[in-house]
Formats: structure tokens, sequence, C-alpha cells
């Protein structure tokens, strides 16, 4: 979770909430699978939030 603070935020809400570390990195790892997904099939390229 050190490059996207959106997620690290999001990890961080998991954590603090009780969940275990690997329920909360496998939440993540969805998330980016998901974001990947959407991503290809729009055949876009990632634009940091912000830029």
């Amino acid at each position: 979770m050190r490059y996207n603070p959106d997620l690290k935020t999001k990890y961080e809400d998991l954590r603090a909430a009780g969940k275990p570390a690997k329920l909360a990195i496998v939440a993540i790892m969805r998330k980016l699978i998901e974001m990947a997904n959407a991503l290809v099939k729009a055949d876009r390229l990632w634009v940091k939030k912000g830029a």
C-alpha cells in the first residue's frame, strides 16, 4: 500500500475494523484486479487521480 493513497486508506480502514491483515490484503488485490480489468475493457491507460 505504498503507492496508492486511496487503497492504503481502504486497507487501514479494514484493519481498524478488526479484519485480519491477509483478508485486507486480498480485498485490496481484488480492487486492483477490478481496476485493471476495467482499464483493459475500456482500452484506457491508468491516469493518476488529480493529474
